[in-house]
């Protein structure tokens, strides 16, 4: 088992790593420039996930802090994390891996041949 603080420094580089990846453009942010790192930054980031920039920086910190599920599902909307980026967030937060809805991912042939009786 992982110690704690490995733990939350581990959530930390990967909320960074997924933040990098995002450009102002993708969710609709105007472009003011210049930036020193790549993709959003943490206030943006913040601001998209309904949380304050502060708290958002001390999850991306390592701080000892609890993330409710509903903080990570917007993180992982905003960051659009795929299912298991999703999971795997979660499971760094300490959280079980969210349920997903049904149309999350595509049904393999085989099942979406088979007739709806609803």
């Amino acid at each position: 088992m992982q110690h704690p603080e490995d733990q939350r420094r581990e959530l930390g580089l990967f909320l960074r790593s997924r933040r990098e990846q995002i450009t102002p453009d993708q969710v609709g942010l105007p472009h003011t420039g210049r930036r020193r790192t790549p993709g959003l930054r943490r206030e943006e980031l913040a601001l998209l996930a309904g949380i304050s920039a502060t708290w958002y920086t001390y999850l991306e910190q390592g701080r000892d802090i609890r993330v409710s599920e509903q903080v990570l599902g917007s993180l992982a909307s905003v960051l659009r994390l795929g299912r298991h980026e999703r999971d795997h967030l979660f499971r760094l937060a300490g959280h079980a891996p969210a349920a997903q809805p049904v149309d999350d991912e595509p049904l393999a042939a085989q099942i979406a041949a088979v007739p709806r009786l609803l």
